[in-house]
């Protein structure tokens, strides 16, 4: 790398992913140039070797650096590290286990250089076993400068504050000066959830570009999203911290219904899903969510549940009780 600043940050957080990080390194040799550097935060892994192989592989590597933690402070944590450390005039991020196609970040830079936009989202390529399927960004409207506060809503449909995966997108370093980008420390779970709520109420523009250059393996048993441990329910955190922030917003009112929508949505797939939990883990899941759903007004609940469909009305009505005449 030149004396200059980097172009771009790849920021890449790195927990118990041995087995999967010798093709996201690859994937990152792919995509290097001159101008690009990659920071490997290692996460003090538990399970296994991450830090021996990272220290190996990115040998080959331009321009990367591997971080160590000296203890394992979360997604959100590792993630706060690389920016950190970053030098970019670009950031964006990737997850351990997940892996780019060629080429992909020069094409990120060259949208959102085109565009000069703060921050530029992508579609991603979801891999489940030797299954791949292409998951678009909610925003039809692509290509062209938008206002981020214009993809919050409706209330009732899949928008960009519903597709929140971090490293779909490429981000100008301007959003840290002012006071963006950052995450929650020790968020262990829905991590992104806070951070691209702020990122649409607060930064001044944005755009999606239809670019599919990620590849998110999903069911991956080291991700903590197969892990029934307490850990799971640090999204009752966040969208607290959704809710808390939104609190002072001009809109907080019109904005608000949505976020209890989406904290209403993920609420009943943990319920769904509570045989993977630890029992004591199920036990408090069913208490937070009960006080979560009882501070809610019936309106705010009756306007969140309409048309979530049956089965999540059903569980969400179960655990608070008293919610008769929700619509499925």
């Amino acid at each position: 790398m030149t004396n200059r600043s980097p172009r771009l940050s790849v920021i890449i957080p790195c927990f118990n992913v041995e087995g999967y990080i010798p093709e996201t390194v690859a994937s990152c040799a792919n995509n290097a140039r001159d101008d690009f550097e990659f920071l490997f935060v290692e996460d003090r892994s538990t399970k296994d070797h991450t830090y021996e192989a990272l220290l190996e592989l990115t040998k080959r590597l331009p321009n990367s650096t591997v971080i160590r933690h000296e203890q394992n402070g979360g997604l959100a944590t590792a993630r706060n590290t690389g920016i950190d450390a970053a030098e970019g005039r670009y950031l964006t991020f990737l997850d351990g286990d997940d892996w780019l196609a060629p080429g992909y970040l020069a094409d990120l830079v060259e949208w959102i250089e085109r565009l000069d936009v703060d921050f530029v989202r992508t579609d991603h390529v979801q891999v489940t076993g030797v299954n791949r399927m292409v998951h678009r960004a909610p925003e039809g409207r692509r290509h062209t400068p938008l206002d981020p506060r214009t993809s919050i809503l409706p209330v009732d449909d899949t928008t960009m504050v519903d597709y929140p995966y971090a490293w779909a997108g490429v981000y100008h370093r301007r959003l840290l000066d002012r006071g963006m980008l950052r995450f929650h420390d020790g968020l262990r779970t829905a991590e992104d959830r806070p951070w691209i709520w702020e990122l649409h109420r607060r930064a001044e523009s944005y755009a999606v570009a239809s670019l599919r250059g990620v590849f998110y393996r999903r069911g991956v048993a080291s991700s903590l999203t197969q892990i029934g441990d307490v850990r799971q329910l640090d999204f009752f955190r966040s969208f607290d911290l959704v809710l808390a922030e939104l609190a002072d917003d001009p809109e907080a009112h019109r904005l608000r219904k949505k976020a209890l929508r989406n904290y209403c949505v993920v609420i009943a797939h943990q319920l769904l899903q509570r045989d993977r939990f630890e029992r004591n883990v199920a036990a408090e899941l069913r208490r937070r969510a009960a006080e979560v759903l009882g501070r809610m007004t019936e309106e705010e609940l009756n306007e969140a549940l309409l048309g979530m469909g049956e089965q999540r009305v059903d569980v969400l009505r179960r655990i608070r009780g008293g919610m008769r005449g929700v619509a499925a």
